[in-house]
C-alpha cells in the first residue's frame, strides 16, 4: 500500500467514500431481510461464546480470552478482506451508521407529533430504559440522548479506527462494540465474564468521545467574556465527567448545551427508577423540534468529518 503516508491518503479517501455511502443509502432492508448483516454475524458469534464459556469457575479469564480471540479473528478477517477491490469501502459503509441513525431519531419526532405512544414506541426501538410511564419531555430527551451517544459509537469511532487501520481496525472495534452492548453489563451474569469487553470498549471510545463533543460543542457561545467561557467549560467538563459512563458524557454534555435543553436525569430501568445526574440541569425540557435540531447538528457535524478527509485526501 505504500508508505505510511501515503497509506494514510488511501484510508481517508476509503473512509470519504465510505461515509457518502453510508449517508446515500443507510441500511437497505431489501439487503438485510435476504442475508444477514454483518453486526448480526458478530452478534450471533458472541451470542454462541456468551452460551459456550460464561459458566462454571474463573469467568474473568474465560471473558478475556474470548475477547481476545474475537479481536484477532476480526483484525485478520479486515487484512485479508482489505486486499479485495472496493470491499474496504462497501463494508466500510455498512459498519458505520450515520443515516440510520438519524432515521431512528427522526422517526421519534414524527411519532410525537402523531401522539404519545407513537413517540414512547418509537423511542423504545433506540433505549433501553423503560419508556411506558414516559412523558413528551422525557421521549425527547431519550431521542437526543441517543443521537449524542451513537453518533460516537456509530460514526465516529468506527470512522477514527478506520482511519487509522483500515478494515482491520473498523472490525475490531465494531466487534468489541457489539460485545460490550450484549455482555458488558454489571450483573451477576456479566460483571465478570463481560468486564473484557466492557474495559476495551471503554478504551477505545475514550478519544472518539471527546472528539465527537468537540463537533458537537457549541463554539459560538464561547464569544463571550472570559468569565462566562470559563463557566461554561467548567459546567461541561463537570456533566461529562459526572456521567455514570466514562464516554457517553462528552456528547450528551455537548448536545445539550448546543440545544441548550438538559439530558440523562432519573430514568426507569426493568421497574427500577434509578437517580441519574442530569447533563446540563439549567437547560429547559426538550421538545420535538429539539430532536429535529439535533439531527441537523449531527448532519453539520459529519460534514465536517467529511470536509475533513476530503482535505486529507485530495489536497
Amino acid at each position: 500500500m505504500g508508505s505510511v503516508g501515503g497509506r494514510t491518503l488511501n484510508t481517508a479517501a476509503a473512509l470519504f467514500l465510505a461515509l457518502a455511502l453510508d449517508a446515500m443509502f443507510g441500511e437497505p432492508k431489501w439487503l438485510w431481510n435476504r442475508i444477514p448483516h454483518p453486526a448480526v454475524l458478530m452478534g450471533r458469534l458472541i451470542g454462541w461464546a456468551d452460551r459456550r464459556f460464561n459458566q462454571g469457575a474463573r469467568r474473568k479469564a474465560k471473558g478475556v480470552l474470548v475477547m481476545t480471540a474475537l479481536v484477532i479473528g476480526a483484525a485478520a478477517l479486515g487484512i485479508v478482506l482489505r486486499h479485495i477491490p472496493l470491499v474496504e469501502i462497501v463494508l466500510g459503509a455498512i459498519l458505520l451508521a450515520q443515516r440510520s441513525l438519524v432515521d431512528h431519531v427522526k422517526a421519534v419526532a414524527r411519532g410525537l407529533e402523531t401522539s404519545l405512544a407513537a413517540g414512547r414506541h418509537a423511542v423504545s426501538m433506540i433505549v433501553g430504559r423503560d419508556t411506558s410511564e414516559m412523558d413528551t419531555p422525557a421521549v425527547a430527551r431519550g431521542a437526543i440522548e441517543s443521537a449524542a451517544e451513537n453518533f460516537s459509537d456509530g460514526v465516529i469511532a468506527p470512522a477514527f479506527w478506520f482511519l487509522l487501520f483500515g478494515l482491520p481496525g473498523i472490525l475490531v472495534y465494531k466487534i468489541t462494540n457489539t460485545a460490550d452492548s450484549m455482555i458488558g453489563y454489571r450483573t451477576e451474569k456479566y460483571r465478570d465474564f463481560g468486564w473484557a469487553a466492557a474495559r476495551l470498549d471503554d478504551l477505545l471510545n475514550l478519544i472518539p468521545a471527546r472528539l465527537t463533543a468537540l463537533l458537537l460543542f457549541p463554539w459560538r457561545n464561547m464569544r463571550g467574556s472570559h468569565a462566562a467561557k470559563l463557566s461554561l467549560w467548567q459546567e461541561f467538563y463537570t456533566d461529562a465527567r459526572r456521567h455514570r459512563s466514562p464516554n457517553a458524557g462528552w456528547p450528551e454534555a455537548a448536545l445539550s448545551r448546543k440545544l441548550g435543553v438538559a439530558l440523562s436525569g432519573p430514568r426507569a430501568y426493568h421497574g427500577e427508577l434509578r437517580d441519574y445526574p442530569w447533563v446540563n440541569r439549567y437547560g429547559r425540557e426538550a421538545t420535538v423540534g429539539d430532536i429535529d435540531a439535533a439531527c441537523v447538528q449531527l448532519w453539520r457535524a459529519w460534514s465536517i468529518v467529511l470536509f475533513c478527509l476530503a482535505f486529507l485526501s485530495f489536497a
